[in-house]
């Protein structure tokens, strides 16, 4: 195996393990938040989030480099800050990672919140503030639905293509993520590394979806 080979599988990880966490820290509390709605409103809010659930991978890319443009909103903030590119960049790809994995996340989440008893989280709320019972009582009661949640957008993240590729390009060491890598190697036909490529990442999904069956079965 080439050191190009561990290098893009080390950035596809890397990316993986940054946009799920990030998806962890504000998915929670997004999916509390709209539980919270019920009617017309709710049900908006979630089509929204759904959004990247059915649009095609290389649309949400497409609109995304539009929107990382320097003389765009985002963009323009993003250079100005940090006198960097967003498009064609590391941060680039976890903003767009974050966007497109989202509603794999953060729907998990939702069910797994409403799963926990009504009336343990009122229980709770006669001796805690809102903020420390879903801290410390609804979400240890809803960990199988978070860690599922987690998993999923971690997967997902993994095998992600038209969006980074479209954001990101294929530049070796910074965007050059091991499904973009595979692609390429398929493209000059170096069918070896490509299936050195695609094995790595098949086993990968293998594993992360048993654990997900795990999760889900226990959770049941």
């Amino acid at each position: 195996m080439s050191p190009d080979f561990f290098g893009a599988l080390a950035l596809t990880l890397r990316l993986a393990g940054v946009t799920t966490l990030l998806l962890l820290i504000t998915g929670l509390p997004l999916a509390h938040w709209i539980n919270r709605f019920h009617g017309w409103f709710g049900i908006g809010l979630e089509a929204v989030l759904g959004l990247p659930l059915v649009l095609p991978p290389t649309v949400l890319g497409y609109y995304l480099l539009v929107a990382f443009a320097p003389n765009q909103i985002l963009g323009t903030v993003w250079h100005q800050l940090f006198r960097s590119s967003l498009a064609f960049s590391f941060p680039g790809l976890v903003l767009g990672s974050y966007i497109y994995s989202l509603p794999f996340a953060v729907q998990p989440f939702q069910a797994a919140l409403r799963s926990v008893s009504r009336s343990v989280l009122e229980a709770g709320a006669m001796e805690a503030t809102r903020q420390q019972v879903f801290i410390f009582i609804h979400l240890p009661l809803a960990w199988r639905g978070v860690l599922l949640g987690a998993t999923l957008a971690f997967a997902h993240t993994i095998g992600e293509f038209g969006v980074v590729l479209m954001i990101g390009g294929n530049i070796p060491g910074k965007t050059r993520t091991a499904s973009i890598a595979l692609f390429d190697e398929v493209q000059k036909l170096n069918y070896p590394e490509a299936n050195q490529y695609a094995i790595t990442l098949l086993l990968v999904a293998a594993v992360l979806l048993a654990c997900s069956v795990v999760l889900t079965r226990r959770g049941g």
